[in-house]
């Protein structure tokens, strides 16, 4: 049986030899919009719990869009222009636009890659930012949220008349969806409200995992934030496997975002009847699985569906290596799951040290099998004797590990794919 992975940029075939009763599980979606053009237009005219943009930006001079950095694939050369139209319609010259890359702590954008984001013509034509979250003196400190986080936000973004966001929701290892509030924070906070929002306090929140938004202490403060820097109007998106348009949700940041949340569950939910006894998966290509960071994505996507123990074969190309200077620093020395999740318990929040913490989360209860050729074992610490280069041999090793005809799912689109074996939480 052949499966193709989503793998880099051109996919990986996978060979799976007999014996085990695989169940393949593909990223469910809404059928992609006939018209995109048209169906935006009609939701910015007609948005969610908002006025109209164009009535909206009237009386204003200056806007600011945080848009996703190049590790999202949102079709910002889509969106941008009709947003821009209405602006300019409304008064607001195009020197009077900002377009803020929300980087959160990823590192910037190329040149190359500003293109990609928002297609050549607007990278011509305005001004486009790198966030930089390690530069304080770039944010304002808005004061602090009722759970006692500091929030720090970067100033060009607050010092405009209106604040816009450009998302896509798709399922997030710990606000439960992205989109909306998460192009402010952490999108554009500085390190010091980042840290605190990705300490243990809320990474280890049982609620604080995809699928969750109603009860997830971290949806809520990231909704603080925002409201806190006045985030006065989203455009969010759904996607196809594709990457095509399939749902538009424009307006009141908090109601369209809901909107949206709502749609991609309805549209893309796979149930399954029972937890299977392993998972092949990926990081689902470009451009998640450019590093090892992003590639954790993968593997507590699946958490949700393994019995107790069962374990996980992860494909992730890696191309760009690890990750962060910080982060891989940290997985150099990484010592287990258990020693990590005690070292860091009540130490200062170190950048990018959640998502090592909510890999070990689940590495307490599940063997985590990682084939991601980009990577060397010297940079794994403990994890590098579960690494390989190979794809046959890492096949050949997970399969060692299981009993006679195990259940395994095989998800080819990784964290793209929204799958539970019972009704997730709201």
């Amino acid at each position: 049986m052949q499966v193709n992975m989503a793998f880099g940029r051109s996919g990986l075939t996978l060979d799976l030899p007999p014996g085990p009763n695989y169940q393949v599980i593909h990223a469910h979606a809404a059928s992609a919009l006939p018209d995109v053009s048209a169906a935006l237009d009609a939701a910015l005219d007609n948005p969610i719990g908002s006025p109209p943009l164009l009535a909206l930006a009237t009386g204003n001079r200056t806007a600011a869009i945080s848009v996703c950095d190049i590790t999202r694939p949102a079709p910002n050369a889509l969106t941008l222009p009709p947003i821009l139209d209405r602006l300019h319609r409304a008064g607001i010259p195009p020197e009077g636009v900002t377009i803020l890359i929300a980087t959160g702590l990823h590192r910037a954008a190329t040149p190359e890659e500003i293109r990609t984001i928002v297609g050549p013509e607007i990278a011509t034509k305005y001004r486009i930012v790198n966030h930089d979250a390690r530069q304080e003196s770039d944010h304002r400190h808005l004061g602090t949220t009722a759970r006692g986080t500091p929030a720090w936000v970067d100033t060009r973004f607050l010092d405009a008349d209106l604040h816009l966001t450009l998302g896509f929701i798709e399922q997030h290892l710990m606000l439960g969806f992205s989109g909306g509030r998460k192009l402010v924070a952490p999108g554009l906070a500085a390190q010091a409200t980042i840290k605190v929002i990705h300490s243990p306090r809320f990474m280890r929140e049982a609620l604080a995992t995809e699928g969750s938004t109603s009860d997830n202490p971290l949806h809520a403060e990231l909704l603080e934030i925002a409201r806190m820097a006045r985030h006065d109007f989203i455009l969010d998106v759904t996607l196809t496997q594709s990457r095509e348009i399939s749902g538009i949700f424009a307006g009141n940041p908090v109601q369209a975002h809901a909107t949206g949340v709502e749609f991609l569950k309805s549209s893309a939910l796979e149930l399954l009847p029972e937890p299977v006894d392993a998972v092949i998966t990926s990081s689902a290509g470009i451009p998640l699985d450019l590093t090892f960071y992003q590639t954790v994505k993968g593997i507590t996507a699946v958490q949700h569906i393994l019995k107790p123990n069962a374990p996980i074969l992860i494909f992730s190309e890696c191309s760009e290596g690890i990750g962060s200077p910080e982060f891989s620093a940290m997985l150099r020395t990484y010592p287990g799951p258990q020693a990590f999740l005690d070292q860091i318990r009540d130490t200062p929040v170190e950048v990018d040290q959640w998502q090592l913490e909510k890999l070990a989360l689940v590495a307490l209860k599940h063997p985590i099998l990682f084939c991601t050729p980009g990577v060397q074992p010297s940079a794994l610490g403990a994890l590098a004797p579960t690494h390989f280069t190979d794809a046959t041999r890492a096949l050949q090793h997970f399969l060692s590990l299981l009993g006679p005809s195990p259940n395994i799912a095989v998800i080819p689109d990784g964290p793209y794919t929204y799958v539970r074996t019972s009704p997730p939480h709201s």
